[in-house]
């Protein structure tokens, strides 16, 4: 599982021109999900990205997390995080969860969203063609994987 988590100001997504999913202060996070994932790597890098402390404190450090904020979250499906660009020139997608199994474990990680922070929670919708924006905060973005996070055996 990748997390690209972009801590914004601002940020939506669209869906046919239609806002489906807006939040103030808080993450973008955009959501790729691989074929051998389960939900252990979403309550791992749920936990992983609730628990990073990268807003800042009154003295300007990075100490405080999105709870601590009271920060929003918009969290987008992306399975072209999985792109192999390693030989020619078009991607190949084939580390890519399929379909049925990545909707479901991207709802399991939105229902541990929701069950984790005591703020707005907002999605994309799976599988459609969105429009996302943001105002980036910094800018500050963070890469989390699975396969980096979790010792694999």
């Amino acid at each position: 599982m990748r997390l690209v988590i972009q801590r914004v100001k601002s940020a939506d997504v669209k869906v046919e021109n239609q806002t489906v999913g807006e939040i103030l202060q808080g993450y973008l996070v955009l959501m790729g999900v691989c074929e051998t994932d389960t939900e252990f790597e979403c309550e791992k890098l749920c936990d992983k990205m609730i628990n990073l402390r990268i807003f800042s404190d009154e003295n300007g450090k990075t100490n405080l997390s999105i709870k601590d904020v009271k920060g929003e979250l918009l969290v987008v499906s992306q399975f072209t995080l999985y792109a192999d660009c390693r030989k020619g020139n078009r991607p190949s997608f084939i580390k890519a969860g399929n379909p049925d199994k990545a909707n479901a474990l991207y709802e399991y990680f939105l229902r541990l969203c929701r069950e984790r922070v005591d703020t707005k929670v907002c999605s994309g919708i799976f599988g459609a063609d969105m429009q996302v924006s943001l105002v980036n905060d910094g800018p500050f973005t963070i890469i989390l994987d699975s396969e980096e996070i979790i010792k694999k055996q």
